[in-house]
């Protein structure tokens, strides 16, 4: 391919060729712009549009609903102005050279501008408590962003054979049971890809019962993507994902569905705050249930008990899992216990355990987390960390400094690295928030908290 003219030197036909020889090939967004701007001529602004299949309309509208794009000051975002910038008649303005390397995941001067505004995602840090720690500029945090607005536009836009639906209902199966024991990242990478097929398929208005059933799986993978960047501390991604997860729940108008991506999203305010959002989530999606006796009926009621016992509200917290108990027992099963999108016994003896936990109701909550790790297999990603860091707070209200710090150590330690994320590190810190403050500055606690300090490699 030759270089780059001065003008177009070829049609839209010809880039959407490009375009869908590239994808067909697995090139990036990027790579795809890149061939577009050598062979056809474009600039390196509109070779990114069409190397994303966006029509004028489509993308200034897209940019409206970026944080920052609207307000006092900022810029006319129109097919119009657009089509300006692209074609070099006019130069955006600083800010909104930012919005557009947000937007299409570069920096400026792959957008053809000259000087390097802003690069966003390469800048965005982990959100965690107290702490700002910064994000590599990798291909992964791009693709997770560009994949979710993808999706979003899809679900706003939107004939599929039974074959096709039956072996892409095989492969989300699949990719639910790995969740359980696959680490967040490489695992949110699978997900991607089979959101990729579910977008394909959903590219244009299918019938009714096909488009609920592709939105249903966009929901579900939405969701376990979403947990994922939870896990991994990557909130502020982790929060949009759960929005575009309940937008296809929505989309699908499957009421248990809906329910459960509530129920779900309510993990995130859970660990990281407000817990008030918690509660709010778990009581909308227990609504949604209409008090029938189901696994996800039992999961919002005990995901709400959880909330409630963290905020201190002991009565409701005792009220809620008592309900779940005695749902979980009327509908006798949670589903497949190896499978991400289940309620098993053993997660619902978590949530038992969380919740007394919260209360200080040790002798419950040792109960529920000898129930519940009799039941994990060999491969059970981080449940059980997390069930072991409860049994430590436990030994810290019952005024056992040493030997909870000594747990929560020895758990954190045992933990393959690709599992020891950010999730974790905040339990293992609640641990020493659970001590009395007499013995916070005792060596055990110095030694676990210089422990929760170091570098992944000195562990």
């Amino acid at each position: 391919m030759g270089s780059a003219a001065s003008t177009e030197l070829h049609g839209p036909a010809c880039a959407k060729m490009l375009r869908q020889e590239g994808e067909g090939a697995g090139l990036s967004p990027r790579q795809i712009a890149r061939r577009i701007h050598d062979h056809c001529g474009v600039k390196p602004l509109r070779a990114f549009r069409l190397a994303l299949g966006l029509t004028l309309g489509d993308t200034a509208t897209a940019l409206r609903s970026l944080p920052g794009a609207t307000g006092q000051g900022s810029p006319k975002l129109d097919r119009i102005q657009l089509g300006h910038w692209e074609s070099g008649d006019r130069v955006p303005k600083a800010a909104t050279i930012a919005l557009l390397c947000r937007f299409y995941g570069c920096s400026s001067e792959e957008l053809g501008f000259e000087s390097a505004v802003s690069q966003p995602l390469a800048t965005r840090s982990v959100e965690k408590p107290g702490v700002a720690v910064a994000v590599d500029d990798d291909r992964f945090g791009r693709r997770v962003d560009h994949a979710r607005r993808v999706v979003d536009r899809t679900l706003a836009a939107s004939s599929v054979s039974v074959g096709q639906l039956d072996l892409l209902d095989e492969q989300v199966l699949e990719a639910r049971q790995r969740y359980v024991y696959t680490p967040p990242e490489p695992m949110i990478d699978a997900l991607m890809t089979h959101l990729d097929e579910v977008i394909d398929l959903a590219a244009e208005r299918q019938p009714a019962a096909v488009q609920v059933h592709l939105s249903e799986l966009a929901a579900m993978l939405s969701t376990l993507i979403a947990d994922g960047l939870m896990k991994l501390g990557r909130l502020t991604q982790s929060e949009y994902w759960y929005r575009t997860a309940r937008h296809a729940a929505d989309d699908s108008g499957n009421t248990e569905l809906r329910a459960r991506v509530r129920a779900q999203a309510a993990m995130l305010p859970f660990y990281y705050g407000p817990l008030e959002t918690a509660v709010s989530l778990t009581r909308e999606a227990r609504m949604l249930c209409h008090g029938r006796p189901s696994a996800t009926g039992a999961f919002a009621a005990a995901a709400e008990a959880r909330a409630q016992a963290k905020l201190g509200n002991a009565e409701a917290a005792v009220e809620a899992i008592n309900h779940a108990a005695r749902i979980y027992e009327q509908c006798g099963s949670g589903g497949r216990d190896n499978d991400a999108w289940s309620f098993p016994e053993r997660r619902f003896h978590l949530y038992v355990s969380g919740t007394y936990t919260a209360l200080g109701l040790t002798r419950q909550a040792r109960r529920a987390q000898t129930e519940a790790l009799a039941l994990y297999p060999e491969q059970s990603g981080i449940d059980p960390a997390l069930l072991r860091l409860e049994a430590a707070i436990c030994l810290a209200h019952e005024r056992s400094p040493a030997e909870a710090c000594e747990l929560a150590g020895s758990t954190f330690l045992r933990m393959a690295p690709a599992h020891r994320t950010p999730i974790i590190e905040e339990r293992a810190r609640d641990v020493l928030t659970a001590l009395p403050p007499a013995v916070r500055k005792s060596r055990s606690a110095r030694d676990l908290t210089q422990l929760l300090a170091l570098p992944p490699g000195q562990m």
